[in-house]
C-alpha cells in the first residue's frame, strides 16, 4: 500500500513538473514575441501550481513592466529579491520600475556603524550564512584531525591556527545567520496596489489624512487592526492604511 502511495505521489509530482515546464516555455515564447499578458497568465498559472522561484518572480516582474503595470512589476521584483537578495540584475530592473512611481520618499539617514553593520551581514542572506557555517565546521573538523595526526611541530602549529580560524569563522557565520533571520522575520514589507491610497492618522475613515501614497510604493507593516494596517515608510513616518490597498510580500 505504501509503495502505491509513493508511486502516485511521484507520478503527480512529475506530471505537475512537466506542466510547469511547458507553461514556462509558453510564457517565455509569448514574452519574446511581445504577448506580455499571455506570458503573465502562464507565469501566474505556474504559481497556482505551487512553484515559487526567483526566476519566475523576476520574469513576472519583467512582463508586468512591459505592460506598464507599476505595482505588480515592483511586487514581483521585490519577491524575487527576497529569494536572491544580492542579484544585481533583479536590483537593476527593480530600480527601473521604481523610477515609474510617483512617491519620492527620503530614507532616514543611517549612522556610520549602522552602515558598516548592514553592509557586513548583508554580504550573504541568512541561509547562505548558515551554509557557510557548515563549510567552516567541516574545515574545523578536518583541521582538528590533521592537528591530531601531524608529527612535526610546525605542521601542528599551522593546523591549530587554521583550526581556530575556522572555528571563529563558523561561530561568526552562525551569529550573522541568526541576526539576518531575526531581521527578516521582524520586517513585514508590502507594496501599495491602490492607484492612490489615503493614509490615516487612526484606523478609521473619519480620522485625519496623514499623507497620500501611490501604487508601487514599498511600506513596512507594523501592526494590524480589523481591516486596517499600520505602516511605516522609509522616512520613518507612520499611518494607517486599508488592508485592501496593499499587498504583503511575504506570502510564500
Amino acid at each position: 500500500m505504501r509503495q502505491i502511495f509513493f508511486i502516485v505521489i511521484a507520478f503527480v509530482t512529475l506530471t505537475v513538473s512537466g506542466q510547469n515546464k511547458a507553461l514556462f516555455d509558453q510564457a517565455t515564447e509569448a514574452y519574446n514575441v511581445g504577448e506580455y499578458q499571455r506570458a503573465v497568465d502562464s507565469y501566474l498559472e505556474i504559481l497556482q501550481n505551487g512553484q515559487h522561484s526567483a526566476e519566475l518572480y523576476y520574469n513576472l516582474g519583467n512582463a508586468y513592466y512591459k505592460l506598464n503595470q507599476i505595482a505588480p512589476s515592483i511586487y514581483y521584483y521585490e519577491k524575487a529579491l527576497l529569494l536572491k537578495p544580492n542579484d544585481s540584475e533583479i536590483k537593476n530592473n527593480l530600480g527601473y520600475a521604481q523610477n515609474m512611481t510617483l512617491d519620492a520618499i527620503d530614507r532616514m539617514p543611517a549612522t556610520g556603524l549602522t552602515k558598516i553593520y548592514d553592509s557586513t551581514i548583508g554580504i550573504l542572506s541568512f541561509d547562505q550564512w548558515a551554509y557557510a557555517s557548515i563549510v567552516f565546521m567541516i574545515f574545523f573538523v578536518l583541521l582538528y584531525i590533521a592537528f591530531y595526526y601531524f608529527h612535526y611541530s610546525s605542521r601542528k602549529r599551522l593546523a591549530f591556527i587554521f583550526c581556530m580560524v575556522s572555528l571563529l569563522a563558523m561561530l561568526t557565520s552562525v551569529v550573522f545567520a541568526f541576526l539576518q533571520h531575526s531581521e527578516f522575520k521582524a520586517d513585514d514589507p508590502a507594496i501599495v496596489f491602490a492607484k492612490e491610497a489615503s493614509v490615516k492618522s487612526e484606523p478609521n475613515k473619519r480620522s485625519l489624512e496623514a499623507f497620500t501614497l501611490h501604487e508601487g510604493t514599498k511600506v513596512n507593516v507594523l501592526e494590524e487592526l480589523n481591516d486596517w494596517k499600520k505602516i511605516r515608510i522609509p522616512d520613518g513616518t507612520t499611518g494607517w492604511i486599508p488592508s485592501e490597498d496593499i499587498k504583503p510580500l511575504k506570502d510564500f
